[in-house]
């Protein structure tokens, strides 16, 4: 029944065999003695010697998880290796997120082409955390790797998980619970009430204080997350993104304009690219734990052909869905060639056009942490995420918004974007956040990306350069666009407390004045790529 139900959920291909059976903790030893345990998924009849698509996950190996990504594909031409991450379900040793992958990896590899079972091709799959543990080992693949399919996922778990840049709360925080409760007793069944308490524990002050609110202990690792921004020691050996311009197979690389690691994804595939490597881009309109059959195709499609040393179906090497179009379009290259950078200037009274503002008064608005401006929809983990009705958050006080006219043809972005914002504080420490939006005939607002900087001497008048997320949108005849700006997204990102306290023990909250200029000189714009 369950192989039915994902065939249908997931529009697949017919299957080769819907008799599979799983080979349950097989014992994968790792060089210091400590053993990792696997499942291996095949057809019960010719299973052996068929390529194989390993999987190493943190999540467990059983269950919905291991079902929905292991069945599929061992019924449609793989056998499947599922196995469990160090410190995990049964495997032994400790969990030390993102610190062991490479070199248990590597072990797992070497160990599996050893299996009187095994053929002589491995596809690596997997997405998000199942990723990045396919960039660790990416630069010394055995042979027998034939491709690597990372989903979702990024080379070094930059932004939305370290940042030298602002401090990335909600994502990060609530992972470290994710893994930190998944395997107490009725954890599936409990999860609404967790997810009340840990919504609840990101508002604790200070915030070193908030693991033991949300799961009733501490968490080493939301300690280091606290405690620690991209630059500290405390990561090094984390950041693989010096692997990838080594990496020879062929990558297909599945990311979604709403998640939390695309721009790092697409950083990777350029960096591909520029070498002249076999890979390929699909970006859809996804969020982060948005399950689509993309990545089961891709496996089934480009994975199975280089694993049987053949060529996938043709197609060109970058797939964008294009946003307000809603249709997939075909590229060369990321980014695509022939979309120059425009400016669109605020403007007073909340005007956003083409040309440069005249002289004018700023805009000012009062930033107050202990009331944050809200995180509505964007890129976050699974709730609330994705575009969402900005209404009701562009109806607050503390949230500056600037539009166009109703366009009278439609405008077109795809690539990167980025926001010149003229800003200065009542106070040294700041963020500033922005966001791009569409507006519908009906006055709706919603948003298509957005971004935040951290400003150390905001009470001086300054130039926020800020970056947002990548994005590809058709904006329509009749529609309108809009650029929001505030000094936060809670608990997206921390709250800035204005004191320049460390935000893992900060206790002092101040309210900040903020103040945004558009004028000839001090012409604040979002500079969008415009064909």
């Amino acid at each position: 029944m369950i192989s039915h139900l994902l065939e249908r959920r997931l529009k697949l291909s017919p299957p080769l065999s819907r008799d599979v059976v799983a080979q349950r903790d097989l014992r994968v030893p790792m060089p210091d003695g400590v053993e990792l345990l696997a499942d291996r998924w095949a057809p019960r009849v010719g299973g052996e010697g068929l390529p194989t698509a390993l999987i190493r996950t943190p999540y467990g190996r059983r269950g919905p998880f291991g079902t929905s990504l292991a069945r599929p594909l061992a019924e449609r031409g793989y056998q499947v290796l599922i196995q469990s991450v160090r410190g995990g379900f049964g495997s032994g040793g400790t969990f030390d997120p993102m610190r062991q992958e490479r070199a248990d990896g590597l072990a797992t590899l070497d160990w599996l082409v050893e299996q009187p079972w095994f053929g002589d091709a491995i596809v690596l799959f997997g997405m998000s955390y199942l990723g990045y543990v396919q960039w660790a080992v990416a630069d010394r693949l055995p042979p027998q790797v034939k491709a690597i399919i990372p989903q979702v996922t990024e080379s070094a778990l930059s932004l939305e998980f370290l940042r030298a840049d602002g401090m990335s709360l909600e994502t990060p925080f609530g992972w470290g619970v994710l893994v930190g409760t998944q395997e107490r007793r009725l954890a599936m069944l409990r999860y609404l009430g967790q997810a009340r308490r840990t919504a609840r524990a990101l508002w604790t002050l200070p915030l070193h204080r908030a693991d033991v609110a949300a799961i009733g202990t501490r968490s080493p690792y939301i300690q280091d997350i606290l405690a620690h921004d991209a630059d500290a020691p405390r990561w090094d050996g984390l950041d693989h993104r010096d692997r990838v311009a080594a990496v020879t197979v062929p990558v297909s690389s599945i990311g979604g304009w709403y998640d939390i690691f695309l721009p790092g994804q697409l950083r990777d595939f350029q960096i591909l690219q520029h070498k002249g490597h076999p890979a390929r881009l699909t970006v859809g309109p996804w969020t982060h734990a948005q399950f689509t059959n993309t990545p089961i195709n891709e496996a089934l499609q480009f994975g199975l052909a280089y694993a049987r040393g053949e060529q996938p179906p043709p197609r060109p090497p970058v797939r964008l869905y294009v946003m307000g179009e809603n249709a997939w379009r075909d590229f060369d290259s990321w980014p695509p060639t022939g979309y120059v950078p425009q400016r669109f200037h605020l403007h007073p009274g909340g005007g956003l056009a083409g040309e440069p503002p005249a002289e004018s008064e700023p805009d000012r608005y009062r930033y107050d942490p202990a009331d944050p401006t809200p995180a509505v929809g964007g890129v976050r983990l699974v709730k609330d995420c994705g575009p969402a009705d900005n209404t009701a958050l562009e109806a607050r006080p503390d949230v500056l918004t600037y539009t166009t006219p109703l366009l009278e043809q439609e405008v077109e972005v795809i690539g990167e974007v980025n926001a010149e914002i003229w800003f200065r504080s009542s106070l040294p420490h700041a963020d500033v956040f922005v966001r791009l939006c569409v507006v519908d005939p009906a006055g709706r607002s919603w948003n298509i990306c957005d971004g935040l900087t951290t400003i150390t001497g905001a009470d001086q008048l300054c130039r926020a350069a800020v970056r947002l997320w990548p994005t590809a949108y058709r904006f329509k005849k009749g529609h309108r666009i809009r650029v929001q700006v505030s000094s936060g997204a809670f608990p997206r990102y921390a709250r800035n407390p204005g004191t320049g306290e460390p935000r893992a023990t900060a206790t002092t909250l101040l309210a900040a004045e903020q103040t945004v200029y558009h004028d000839p000189a001090r012409p604040s714009a979002i500079i969008l790529p415009v064909r």
